[in-house]
């Protein structure tokens, strides 16, 4: 499945129009993130697993200065160093992310 917030492809599995999917849809699972491997958007890791049967290559660290986290309530698109450093909330409209994502790291970012 793919949806469009706002002029990016976003996929995964029984997403919300906010990228909450069929794995993580808690009111403050609203990113995704794009995989290093296809450059694409997925809602979250297992998504990825489950549409391209593979896991997800991680982010270099000397990439992280590129856009590759897409906020689904505004659009926002964030550096990895941007997403990081902010604190759990999109520096664009203040939607809260998930803390729990950070348990996730190593599965997306070196």
């Amino acid at each position: 499945m793919k949806i469009m917030i706002k002029d990016n492809v976003v996929y995964g599995v029984d997403m919300d129009h906010e990228t909450r999917c069929a794995h993580y849809h808690e009111h403050h699972d609203v990113i995704a993130i794009k995989c290093y491997c296809c450059k694409s958007y997925y809602c979250c890791y297992e998504c990825h697993k489950e549409l391209c049967h593979a896991p997800p290559k991680t982010w270099p660290q000397e990439e992280f200065h590129k856009e590759a986290v897409l906020c689904g309530t505004c659009a926002a698109r964030l550096s990895i160093h941007d997403y990081l450093k902010s604190g759990y909330q999109c520096p664009s409209c203040s939607a809260p992310f998930n803390p729990g994502c950070r348990l996730h790291y190593s599965l997306y970012f070196q």
